[in-house]
């Protein structure tokens, strides 16, 4: 071979040599780059839900703290103090409702201005009970169960005087029952804050009570209602009784020999 041909020969084999290294240094870039970007990838991934499995883990934790909280308020209540709250705030909610279904469906003025009345009293009865209940890290219920939604229903398709007279029995009934809870509440009571709730709110529902035993179709019980919700007709009945006892116990003595 000739010295041109080893001259051209060395240059090839130069040539080849070099492109390799560019190859093998464009490969290693190229591999450096895609480890990097899985690398990014997977970090950016594993970032990811790590900060979703904590936003998780807090969301449960806020909502465990919640209901500790609301389950804590209502250990620390008598079985008594319970069901007054929760009665109070369905009782309350529930009045409201009836009223504004009075207000615009009453037939007489008075039925309309006594939901009226409904409306503006236990509304604002509804939000001290409310804030109360909260301040104790209870909550209460922000609307009618079924079995009112359903009470409610009933009377909402009722016009004219039929819905005046069973609004009226249905305010009597409901008001009495209202005394007697928060008459027992205000005196027997365990939590101070309910008892001095239930004292507040008391004469109000007194009031309502009155009112409402003057509402067409209300069954007024007969005499005047003492603060123990028994009746002075019936105390006087039961004087007139004993005095008659005593009359003829007397006149029996006096034919004894």
């Amino acid at each position: 071979m000739s010295n041109q041909q080893l001259i051209k020969s060395a240059h090839i084999w130069a040539l080849a040599l070099v492109l390799a290294c560019g190859f093998w240094a464009v490969a290693s870039k190229a591999g450096i780059r895609s480890r990097e970007q899985n690398s990014n990838q997977n970090s950016n991934s594993s970032g990811n839900a790590n900060r979703s499995q904590n936003a998780n883990r807090s969301n449960r934790n806020s909502r465990n703290a919640n209901a500790t909280g609301e389950q804590t308020g209502m250990a620390n209540m008598t079985s008594q103090d319970r069901d007054f709250l929760m009665e109070a705030a369905m009782g309350g909610m529930m009045e409201v409702e009836l009223g504004r279904v009075a207000a615009q469906q009453g037939a007489s003025e008075a039925v309309k201005q006594f939901g009226q009345r409904m409306v503006d009293d236990h509304g604002k009865a509804n939000t001290e009970l409310m804030s109360l209940a909260s301040s104790k890290g209870i909550t209460l219920p922000a609307q009618l169960d079924e079995k009112h939604r359903e009470h409610l229903t009933k009377f909402s398709s009722m016009t004219g005087a039929d819905f005046d007279r069973a609004y009226g029995k249905e305010m009597a009934s409901d008001h009495r029952k209202d005394v007697a809870a928060f008459e027992k509440e205000s005196t027997k009571g365990t939590d101070p804050d309910l008892k001095a709730f239930a004292a507040k709110t008391l004469p109000t529902l007194q009031e309502h009570l009155q009112l409402a035993e003057s509402l067409p179709g209300a069954e007024r019980v007969g005499g005047n209602m003492n603060s123990g919700g028994n009746m002075n007709s019936n105390r006087s009945s039961n004087r007139n009784s004993n005095s008659n006892r005593n009359r003829n116990g007397n006149s029996n003595n006096s034919n004894q020999p």
